[in-house]
C-alpha cells in the first residue's frame, strides 16, 4: 500500500514538472518571435516622436471668429444708435427752444399796450436822478456849462448795468446820435412813447414786442455831452409827441 502511494506522488510531481517545462518552452518561443518581428534587436515598445521642437499654434475656430466679428458689428450698431439718440435729443432741444421763443414772441404780440395817465412804470435802471425833467425852466448842465431845458431825466448808473423796459411796449425805433448815443424808442400804447438813451449791446430789434422788465441793453460810457455827469441813462416820456415828466409815472 505504501508503495502505491509513493508511486502516485512521484507520478504527480513528474506531471507538474512536465507542465512547467512545457510552459517555459512556450514562453521562450514567444520572446524569440517578437524579437524577430521587430527587425532584430529593436525595442518592441511603441516610440513617441520627439515633440520638443514643435511649436504649438493656437487657432481660433472659424465660428468663434464670426462671433467676434458679430460682436464688433453689434458694438458699432449700439454706438450708432447712441449717436442717433444724442442727435435726436439735440434736435428736440433746439426745437423746444425755438418753440419757446416763438411762444414768447406770440405772447408778447398779444400784450395789451394800454399805457395811460394812471399807469405806473418800472424804473429802467435804479439810480440817482442827476438831471431833472424841466421844460418850463432851464437847468444847469455841468458838462456843457450852460443852462437849458431838459425833456427827460438823467439817471445815474454804472457802465454795463442792465436797462429794462419800463412797461409793455413795441420797439418803435432804434437809433443813435452824438448826444444820447444808442437809444430805443418804445411805443407803449395810447400815444405814449418812451426813449431810453446812452445804451450799448442792445438786446432788442425794431418792431419787437417787449414785456415790462425785459432787458433792452446795458449802460454805455457817457457821450461827450455827459462826460462830467458820468455814466447814466437818458429817459424821456412823451404823450402825443409832447414831453412829460417821467417821474410822475414811476413806481
Amino acid at each position: 500500500m505504501k508503495e502505491k502511494i509513493s508511486q502516485l506522488f512521484k507520478d504527480k510531481v513528474f506531471l507538474v514538472l512536465l507542465v512547467l517545462g512545457l510552459l517555459t518552452i512556450v514562453a521562450a518561443a514567444g520572446v524569440i518571435t517578437v524579437q524577430r518581428g521587430n527587425g532584430g534587436g529593436e525595442s518592441p515598445y511603441l516610440k513617441v516622436p520627439d515633440q520638443s521642437d514643435m511649436i504649438v499654434e493656437e487657432s481660433v475656430p472659424q465660428d468663434t471668429q464670426v462671433a467676434v466679428a458679430g460682436d464688433s458689428n453689434a458694438t458699432k450698431n449700439v454706438k450708432d444708435e447712441m449717436q442717433a439718440v444724442d442727435s435726436s435729443k439735440a434736435t428736440a432741444q433746439k426745437e423746444t427752444q425755438a418753440a419757446k421763443a416763438a411762444a414768447d414772441k406770440n405772447a408778447a404780440k398779444s400784450l395789451a399796450l394800454n399805457f395811460n395817465d394812471s399807469t405806473k412804470m418800472t424804473w429802467p435802471v435804479r439810480g440817482n436822478v442827476i438831471l431833472d425833467y424841466s421844460m418850463d425852466t432851464t437847468i444847469y448842465f455841468p458838462t456843457l456849462d450852460q443852462y437849458k431845458c431838459n425833456p427827460g431825466v438823467v439817471i445815474q448808473g454804472d457802465v454795463s448795468t442792465p436797462v429794462v423796459a419800463p412797461a409793455n411796449a413795441k420797439v418803435q425805433e432804434i437809433g443813435s446820435n452824438e448826444e444820447i448815443g444808442n437809444y430805443v424808442v418804445l411805443n407803449m400804447g395810447n400815444k405814449y412813447t418812451a426813449v431810453c438813451g446812452q445804451l450799448k449791446e442792445l438786446k432788442v430789434t425794431a418792431n419787437e414786442y417787449v414785456k415790462e422788465g425785459q432787458v433792452l441793453g446795458y449802460i454805455a460810457e457817457p457821450t461827450k455831452y455827459y462826460s462830467v455827469e458820468g455814466a447814466n441813462i437818458f429817459f424821456e416820456l412823451t404823450h402825443e409827441d409832447k414831453a412829460i415828466d417821467p417821474l410822475d409815472y414811476m413806481q
